[in-house]
């Protein structure tokens, strides 16, 4: 499934995606080390820097940092246009033209994020599994780092009850002749896609809110404000960017795992399995979006695909590759 990102606004037409400055994280920055100990102001990037040292020698060691760039997905995806091999990290403090499902903008305060988009080469056959791999990594790397259990609301969310915490948009690329315009064919199992998996976590936002962020409160949370008291000072900077370095170390740590698995075998069953048992979604009554028309009725099962399966209310199963999924309160 190739969908989804954090703070989107329905209402918003999503700008063309800029090319980003998007630099090494070692450039100007010390090697090794985040944020200063004592809250003193550290060199820019310097937390991208810290994960980077940390993960050294493992699948997703190279992390570039940028301050600000278009969207850290295009800027992925033009580096695996280039042929860039798979494992490079880009993240940004802030995104001006950054996008999720439906052509929607994406709302954050500079720095107030982790914006972070991982480039991936999976065959072909599981490539589809790689969205719901991020979405169950990251949702461990939130617990493990700071004890918020996050669920998976499908098909890109993270949600703490049912406001979002963090969205997914997962861009691909597909081997020549498997695209529709050339006469669709399934890939051939030996074949490797090209997957961008990028996704927005919403890490510490301003008190009190700008209009920006005010307009998604009632449906979005960051991190911050479940951590920290209603009234209490914000987070300082170097905190921020402290917590922001331990969930991406702890986030592509889990990504290495899971994503390793899900190459190795060659199967989903093993990601889809762990995706269900952090779903917000089965189990719930929903109401499916697909545009031209909705679909009510009880979400029951993911398919290896990660399609939702949904027991409509006229009696019937409906298999869902896209849409957008509300959960309605129990009949």
């Amino acid at each position: 499934m190739f969908t989804g990102m954090a703070g989107e606004r329905a209402s918003d037409r999503a700008a063309t995606a800029g090319a980003g400055t998007t630099g090494d994280a070692a450039a100007g920055a010390p090697s090794a080390g985040g944020p200063d100990a004592a809250g003193d102001a550290a060199p820019p990037g310097a937390w991208a820097v810290s994960v980077r040292a940390a993960l050294a020698g493992s699948r997703f060691a190279d992390v570039r940092w940028a301050a600000e760039t278009g969207s850290t997905n295009a800027d992925a995806l033009d580096l695996a246009r280039d042929g860039a091999a798979e494992g490079i990290v880009v993240v940004a403090d802030h995104q001006t033209t950054g996008r999720g499902r439906r052509a929607r903008t994406w709302v954050a305060p500079p720095g107030g994020s982790l914006l972070v988009s991982v480039l991936l080469r999976p065959h072909a056959p599981v490539a589809g599994g790689t969205t719901m791999a991020a979405a169950v990594a990251m949702a461990e790397a939130v617990q493990d780092v700071t004890g918020v259990a996050a669920g998976l609301k499908w098909p890109n969310d993270l949600v703490v009850g049912d406001r979002k915490l963090a969205g997914i948009l997962a861009e691909a690329d597909w081997p020549a002749g498997s695209a529709i315009s050339a006469g669709y064919r399934a890939p051939a199992d030996h074949l490797r896609a090209v997957v961008v998996v990028g996704i927005g976590l919403n890490v510490a936002w301003p008190r009190p809110l700008p209009p920006e962020l005010a307009e998604v409160a009632d449906t979005a949370v960051s991190l911050d404000r479940l951590l920290t008291p209603e009234g209490e000072d914000r987070m300082s900077p170097a905190d921020r960017d402290r917590l922001r370095a331990d969930l991406l170390t702890a986030y592509l740590r889990r990504l290495a795992a899971r994503y390793g698995e899900l190459v190795v075998s060659r199967s989903t069953a093993g990601v889809m399995a762990a995706w269900r048992d952090r779903s917000a979604t089965l189990g719930r009554r929903v109401r499916v979006d697909l545009g031209a028309d909705d679909v009510d009725g009880t979400a029951v099962d993911v398919t290896p695909d990660g399609h939702l399966v949904v027991a409509t209310d006229s009696g019937d199963r409906r298999t869902l590759a896209v849409g957008d999924v509300v959960h309605l309160r129990p009949a």
